[in-house]
């Protein structure tokens, strides 16, 4: 296969890394000091599975690659809606969008039939923007189980995990999903392809939804906010609350609280995504995680107190971040919450 991957961050670059090293014609898109670094010496993926470099092709300009089987999105959600101009050189006719992304999607409600068919997630496609730059028609889900990090420009540290799982918004077992499958295995990496891949949108979202908003909160880690009682606490509300959600929405995730707690304490002193970002300035990735749940909630009728009370202090840091002396802030949707472009 033909991949582009646009975003080519922790999980992009390594996951272009195995693509390009099972055969597949990868391509990264990535800017900065570490899109020098994976021009001049590759990718380096550090792993307990074992070290190994990957040499793709790299470079912030999609017109140099023009249109590919695949784009395999690695921007954050809240990139999506402005990822346009760079998006638009890569797609050819059939071309599909393997959207990594955590939380809610913007294609949820598409190709599933019930109260809420077609229904548009304001939080996670605000006026609808999101479906205007990546059509749902183009959209393959892909939910991520490794955990890696930018150990330095070019160096990818693999933490754990190797699962990608992957599924048709409408159900479908398409030949599209077959053939990206296939070209991940080939890379040593897992890809199942999910009949219905919202309950496992859920399964991690479980945890998301509590520990990405906790840790910015409290500036503390997974482990430490398992270990306090209070907080523990909180966790165990906030995602039996979200359970009651999906429980509305005709999803009913395979795994019990205690579970999900007990791997999230396992996890140790490991800072999520949303705490690195608060800690450099950066806006938090909160709408899909957090705010679209909130959404749905009020969608299903469901009180889920805790998970409102989180989203409003958790709002309101991120508003008051952006809202710092500094560049200007970027435009903000009906909801309050900031629409970035590629380059915020």
């Amino acid at each position: 296969m033909r991949i582009a991957v646009l975003g080519a961050g922790a999980i992009g670059a390594y996951a272009g890394a195995a693509l390009h090293r099972g055969g597949a014609d990868v391509h990264l898109i990535a800017r900065g000091a570490h899109l020098e670094a994976l021009r001049e010496r590759g990718v380096r993926v550090l792993s307990a599975r074992g070290d190994f470099t990957a040499h793709p092709h790299a470079t912030d300009d999609p017109s140099e690659i023009g249109p590919v089987d695949a784009v395999l999105l690695g921007l954050k959600a809240q990139h999506y809606a402005g990822c346009g101009p760079m998006l638009r050189p890569l797609m050819g006719p059939s071309t599909m969008v393997v959207a990594a992304q955590n939380g809610i999607p913007w294609w949820y409600f598409h190709g599933v039939g019930g109260p809420f068919a077609g229904h548009r997630i304001e939080s996670v496609d605000p006026g609808g923007a999101v479906s205007r730059t990546i059509p749902v028609e183009r959209a393959v889900g892909c939910v991520v189980y490794a955990a890696t990090e930018i150990a330095g420009p070019g160096v990818i540290r693999h933490m754990e995990g190797t699962r990608f799982s992957i599924g048709e918004p409408d159900r479908s077992s398409s030949a599209r999903c077959r053939a990206f499958q296939a070209a991940m295995e080939a890379g040593g990496l897992k890809c199942p392809i999910e009949q219905d891949l919202r309950e496992d949108i859920w399964v991690k979202l479980m945890g998301n939804i509590v520990f990405n908003p906790l840790s910015a909160l409290t500036r503390s880690t997974m482990a430490q906010i398992c270990r306090n009682r209070s907080t523990r606490e909180m966790a165990r509300t906030m995602m039996a609350e979200t359970l009651e959600v999906a429980a509305r929405l005709g999803v009913h995730p395979a795994v019990s609280i205690d579970r999900r707690l007990a791997g999230a304490e396992r996890a140790g002193d490991h800072r999520t995504s949303t705490l690195h970002d608060l800690e450099r300035g950066r806006p938090m990735e909160l709408d899909v995680i957090l705010s679209a749940v909130v959404e749905l909630a009020d969608l299903t009728g469901t009180p889920a107190p805790a998970l409102r009370a989180v989203d409003a202090v958790a709002g309101l840091l991120n508003d008051r971040m952006l809202d710092a002396p500094g560049p200007p802030a970027p435009p903000r949707t009906r909801t309050g919450r900031p629409v970035l472009t590629h380059d915020s």
